[in-house]
């Protein structure tokens, strides 16, 4: 089969390129630009275009589909003259349903958490050797690919974004896939460049328990509102089974886990955490895993790359980097560090670097974000601000939302850097949330920080 990647360089796009290079299609692509890793990873397995930019004589009649993906526009000339042709178009989730509509589809959706919760599955799957296609969001230890299809394998377990399919498929990525298998863990407004309203957002979630095929199951969090309103009031036929928090305990900065054979001793910590290990075991016992087997292999789980990644430690300091972002996200992130240190002083470094966190109309939404450290820091960039096209954001502004007198707030990366390099850590927890760099701020510098 001969496929054409369209923006072949992205996180997604690349990893389904090689899932299917390794099944020995025929892949070629495109894209006006590509970083690392996609690059390298990319040019190993000779799928590097040899040049940079969109090349419409690429487009034949003898490509079985186009991938298309989000990072191209709608007028990409190599998309206008596959329309042309009348050629196979697939969204990346189109094409990905196609490739599994004759397996068991798991699908892990929510507004946070999914990446972790679809993680924790595939390690305790991999622990017990249990093989099975999949798609995450994140690189994962042991795993060389973040997506994996076969023709053998039962179940495909898919990480279900809310975000769009592709600049001509403006649906919800997980209202595609028609679960066999679901899990909701979370709703919090997010993407509001697309999802303007909090309510046009929420109704993404219900269509997707819609989505889920008849005499399916849905495991749900019922600690989550919004999540209990939306599955107990969707009349599709389907299985709902609620989960909630664990009962668990924190001693000396390890988070013990109460179990029926007793407490069990696990990597990762936090509400949050804890929250999504109970929606993972609920899904690994439809995919046939025990519940004593779960324990065994979730013990050994160390969490997603770039969710509380630890990147330095010492006898009496500690740094995390976590991708948080979104109001939720942040506040989970924050409350758990500072329950796993309780008698250190919580410094917490947050980035404002998304569409959405930074629109002055949406900032009201982190009031309280960040209440759990005792020192609570907010980077941003105007640059950023400029580029986006969004209205000017300022320190007052920002104050106030996060309603914090004591917040402190920097625009110049030089500034933040002194700030942070200025601290001692001793008795200190650093926890630096973004999912941009700070402008530019070397990660490796800042774990000597810590000795």
């Amino acid at each position: 089969m001969n496929v054409h990647f369209i923006a072949i360089g992205g996180a997604a796009m690349h990893n389904l390129a090689l899932a299917l290079h390794n099944r020995e299609y025929n892949v070629t692509g495109s894209d006006d630009i590509i970083f690392e890793p996609s690059k390298s990873r990319l040019n190993a397995k000779g799928l590097l275009p040899k040049a940079f930019g969109w090349f419409p004589e690429k487009i034949t009649n003898s490509l079985d589909a186009i991938v298309l993906g989000m990072h191209a526009k709608a007028d990409n000339p190599e998309l206008l003259k596959a329309q042309e042709l009348g050629l196979k178009i697939y969204s990346y989730p189109e094409f990905l349903y196609e490739q599994s509509k004759h397996k068991t589809r798991v699908v892990i959706g929510g507004s946070h958490g999914k990446t972790t919760i679809t993680s924790m599955i595939l390690h305790v799957m991999h622990y017990h050797d249990r093989d099975v296609d999949y798609m995450v969001g994140a690189q994962l230890d042991g795993f060389d690919v973040m997506v994996k299809l076969t023709e053998e394998n039962d179940f495909i377990v898919l990480e279900g974004d809310e975000y769009l399919s592709s600049p001509i498929d403006r649906r919800p990525k997980f209202h595609l896939y028609k679960p066999n298998i679901a899990l909701l863990s979370g709703i919090a407004w997010d993407h509001i460049n697309v999802f303007p309203t909090y309510e046009n957002y929420v109704e993404q979630f219900s269509i997707f328990v819609d989505s889920i095929v008849n005499g399916g199951s849905i495991n749900y969090n019922e600690e989550d509102d919004d999540v209990k309103r939306v599955v107990e009031a969707s009349e599709n036929t389907i299985r709902k089974i609620a989960y909630q928090t664990p009962e668990y305990t924190v001693e000396n900065g390890q988070t013990l886990l109460e179990t029926p054979e007793g407490d069990l001793p696990i990597e990762v910590f936090g509400k949050h955490n804890l929250n999504n290990l109970a929606g993972a075991k609920w899904i690994c016992q439809h995919m046939g895993i025990d519940e004593d087997d779960f324990y065994e292999a979730i013990a050994t789980f160390k969490g997603a790359s770039k969710r509380l990644e630890k990147i330095a430690e010492s006898k009496t300091s500690v740094a995390y980097k976590d991708f948080a972002h979104s109001p939720s996200k942040v506040e989970a992130t924050t409350n758990a560090v500072k329950e796993q240190y309780k008698n250190r002083t919580l410094v917490a470094c947050l980035e404002l670097h998304t569409y959405s966190s930074l629109n002055a109309e949406f900032l009201k939404e982190y009031k309280g974000a960040l209440d759990s450290a005792d020192i609570a820091v907010v980077f941003y960039s105007p640059h950023a601000v400029e580029i986006k096209k969004l209205e000017e954001v300022t320190h007052e502004q920002i104050s106030n939302a996060f309603e914090r007198d004591d917040l402190i707030i920097y625009t110049n990366p030089a500034d933040f850097k002194d700030f942070l390099f200025s601290q001692n850590f001793d008795d200190k927890a650093l926890l630096l949330m973004s999912s941009g760099n700070y402008g530019g701020l070397d990660f490796d510098e800042v774990t000597k920080l810590i000795n």
